[in-house]
């Protein structure tokens, strides 16, 4: 259950950030939630790896390298969901770095909520 909900706010993000932001077009919302699904599963699985593979341009940049990793995975995103378009590598830093302050503040409110009702 708190992964469908988790799933479904993450989805609501990334329709909002596209009106926020010029370079993001989202077409439906079944094509955000498979953004978020996508995202979910990239962040998982190649992020490590490419952390791991650009360790040292990462140590050099002072881990400024991480967001150009994180506008990577948006792009990968990107080509793999039809009806979610990104224009530019900056508008895809600025992407990933709202949503992920995003999902932070909305799994923080999941997280209590589950508390409460203990």
């Amino acid at each position: 259950m708190k992964l469908i909900l988790k799933i479904i706010t993450s989805a609501l993000a990334v329709i909002g950030l596209s009106y926020l932001l010029g370079g993001i077009t989202v077409t439906s919302f079944s094509a955000a939630i498979w953004v978020a699904i996508v995202l979910g599963l990239l962040r998982a699985i190649v992020r490590p790896i490419l952390i791991v593979l650009t360790f040292p341009i990462t140590i050099l940049t002072l881990g400024l390298f991480l967001f150009v990793i994180n506008a990577i995975i948006v792009f990968m995103a990107s080509s793999m969901v039809d009806g979610f378009y990104v224009n530019g590598l900056f508008t895809a830093i600025i992407f990933s770095l709202l949503l992920t302050l995003t999902q932070s503040f909305m799994y923080k409110i999941i997280e209590e909520d589950n508390y409460k009702n203990y």
